[in-house]
Formats: C-alpha cells, sequence, structure tokens
C-alpha cells in the first residue's frame, strides 16, 4: 500500500539557514513541504479540533479556477457542514488516518488513499472517530452546470483505480482515472499522476488547463515554465494556464502526484 506525505508542523530552528526552495513567479509558484508550518494554518469556520493550509486559491491574473487545502482533523474533530457554498464542488484525498464521510445519507469509512467525489450542492460532512490524526487533501470548485449533464457524488479509492499507462510508455508513466474523461458532467479532474524512475513527460506541455499538483511520493525534477525546479513528496505545484510543464522522474521509488485540471467547458467571452 502506498504511503502518502502529510505535514508534521512545527518550527524548524533559530540556526537553519533562510535559503529555501519556495518559489513565486507569474507562469507558477512551487510550496516546498518546508514552508507548512503551524504558524501558517488557518481555522476553518464550522470545523472543530481542525485546521488547514491553504496551498492555492483564486488570485486575478494568475491561476483563477480553484483552491486546495491540507485539511488536518484531530481525533473527534470534524465538520457537520463542510461546504458553505451550494454552487461548489468538492473532491477529498485522505493522506492520513482515518475518516467517516457521511454523504447524501450514507456512511462511508475512508482510509490513506480513500477518494470521494463530493458535487455542487451535496449534503456531506466528516468526522475523525480515531485515535490519530487524519489529514486529506481537499480541492474546490465552483461548479459549471452544462445543460443535460450533472455530476454525481462517489466515493472510491487510489487502490481500487488502476492506473492506465500513457500511450507509448510501457507503463513508465501512468494515470489513474477517478473519472471518465469523455464524461462531460464533470468540469474538472482530480487524478493521480505516476512516473516509474527515470519516466518523463517527454515534451513540454502547454495547454489551457490551470494545475495544481501535490507530490504524494518521491522526487522529480520538474519543468515549470523555463525553470527546471527539483521537488519531492510534500510538495505543492501550481501552474497558470499555458505555462509549460515536464518532468523526469528521479528514483529510486515511483514518483506519484495529485493533479487538478479544469476540464470539458468552452470558454466564456461574455
Amino acid at each position: 500500500m502506498s504511503s502518502y506525505f502529510s505535514p508534521e508542523g512545527g518550527l524548524p530552528p533559530q540556526t537553519q539557514l533562510l535559503t529555501d526552495r519556495a518559489i513565486v513567479k507569474e507562469a507558477y509558484t512551487v510550496i516546498p513541504k518546508g514552508v507548512l508550518r503551524d504558524i501558517v494554518t488557518s481555522n476553518l469556520p464550522g470545523w472543530n479540533q481542525s485546521r488547514a493550509w491553504i496551498i492555492a486559491r483564486p488570485i486575478a491574473g494568475f491561476a483563477t479556477t480553484f483552491s486546495q487545502l491540507i485539511v488536518e482533523v484531530a481525533p473527534g474533530g470534524g465538520s457537520q457542514k463542510p461546504e458553505a457554498e451550494s454552487g461548489v464542488e468538492g473532491v477529498i484525498f485522505l493522506t492520513q488516518g482515518q475518516l467517516a464521510l457521511t454523504l447524501d445519507g450514507d456512511i462511508h469509512h475512508l482510509e490513506a488513499g480513500g477518494y470521494a467525489y463530493l458535487a455542487a450542492g451535496a449534503d456531506w460532512s466528516v468526522r475523525n472517530s480515531s485515535g490519530e490524526t487524519a489529514t486529506f487533501q481537499w480541492i474546490r470548485k465552483a461548479y459549471e452546470q452544462l445543460e443535460g449533464f450533472q455530476a454525481k457524488s462517489f466515493v472510491t479509492s487510489d487502490q481500487a483505480v488502476e492506473p492506465r499507462p500513457m500511450p507509448g510508455t510501457n507503463g513508465a508513466w501512468a494515470t489513474s482515472r477517478f473519472v471518465d474523461p469523455d464524461d462531460l458532467a464533470h468540469d474538472m479532474h482530480v487524478n493521480i499522476v505516476t512516473f516509474q524512475p527515470g519516466g518523463t513527460i517527454p515534451f513540454a506541455e502547454t495547454h489551457v488547463m490551470e494545475h495544481g499538483l501535490f507530490v504524494l511520493e518521491g522526487k522529480a525534477v520538474y519543468r515549470l515554465n523555463d525553470d527546471w525546479v527539483e521537488v519531492e513528496a510534500g510538495d505543492f505545484m501550481w501552474l497558470r494556464a499555458f505555462c509549460p510543464q515536464a518532468c523526469y522522474a528521479g528514483g529510486p521509488g515511483p514518483f506519484r502526484y495529485l493533479l487538478y485540471k479544469d476540464v470539458n467547458r468552452q470558454i466564456r467571452l461574455t
């Protein structure tokens, strides 16, 4: 079973150098795991015994379609009404511990690797009934309605979805797709991308989709616009539309990340 990075909090010693890997540019941002400290957390309204690192939010002139949070829930904590906006859809992906998710009246017990798509307007809540801290990624997006289509909530896991090799890669690059790419009901995809050691994106992908990439396992050298940046488990990359990207997976184990992108809608001009 895969293991996933979760923040540890705390502060570095006063003797540590200030040089770090954090980068903020017009085309992309890198938030390395070392900045996910206790002093940069937020308390979310409607949550108890919980805290969050907000690692992406809409910013004018940059990425605008989504927000992404790392949420940590202590034993006994949770929320009866996590989503306050009725038109917002979401995905939660559990990286540590256990959570009880109540979704439209049904209770689902999530463990590390658990994945839930939460349709706009869904009735859901979460509670940590275990004896250890639970941590999850929470991606939120305003759902863009399309006549004749409506996305439905579902629950699955990383372990239940078979990675599909990308054409011509012999399995070196594969994607775990939680939603059928041809299903127009969904206007966002949150997938897991896996590279075996030495696997690559062999060209500079340049496209309209915005990205949030949270590294779950391993390390790589990632191309972001015109820079090559080393990243590892726990790092977050945030790419605006049309930012060129590619990567080399460094090994010795697989390089895996949770990937957000906006899809399947015409560009609004009015």
